[in-house]
C-alpha cells in the first residue's frame, strides 16, 4: 500500500496494473448484482477469457475513488492491459462487432455477432481479493 493521501485509489491502480483484464463490477462474476454487470461478464465468459473482478458494493468509496482514477462514471469498467476499455454498453457493442475478441487477442466464437445474455455458460474468472477497503 501506498503512503499517498490517497491510500485506496493507490490500491485500484495497482490491481489495473496487475491484471491484464479486471472488471470492476456490482456483484461477482458468478452472481452479478446488476443487468449491466452481468452482461459485460457474460462478454468475457463467452470468450472464454480469464479476468479479475472487484465487487464495488461493499464500499462505495471504492466506486468513488475508481470514478475519480478512471473518468467514467457508470459500473461496470472493464480495463485491458491497464487501459479503460469502458462499461457495459461499450463492452457489448465491441463484443457484437469482434472488436473485443480482437482486443483481448482470442477467437470470436463462432456463434457471435449474437451477444450472450447473462445467464451466457459460465467459466471460473481469475478472482483478487477484494483489499481495497
Amino acid at each position: 500500500m501506498s503512503d499517498s493521501e490517497h491510500p485506496l485509489r493507490d490500491a485500484i491502480a495497482e490491481a489495473i496494473r496487475d491484471n491484464e483484464v479486471i472488471l470492476f463490477m456490482k456483484g461477482v462474476p458468478e452472481a452479478p448484482a446488476c443487468g449491466f454487470s452481468a452482461r459485460a461478464t457474460a462478454c468475457l465468459q463467452a470468450l472464454d477469457v480469464p479476468f479479475a473482478a472487484v465487487d464495488v458494493l461493499p464500499d462505495p468509496r471504492i466506486r468513488q475513488e475508481l470514478s475519480a482514477l478512471s473518468n467514467w462514471p457508470t459500473i461496470p469498467q472493464l480495463f485491458v492491459d491497464g487501459e479503460l476499455v469502458g462499461g457495459c454498453d461499450i463492452v457489448t457493442e465491441m463484443y457484437e462487432s469482434g472488436e473485443l475478441a480482437e482486443r483481448l487477442g482470442v477467437e470470436q466464437p463462432a456463434e457471435a455477432p449474437e451477444p450472450p445474455t447473462a445467464d451466457a455458460p459460465q467459466t471460473a474468472p481469475l478472482g483478487i481479493d477484494n483489499r481495497l477497503s
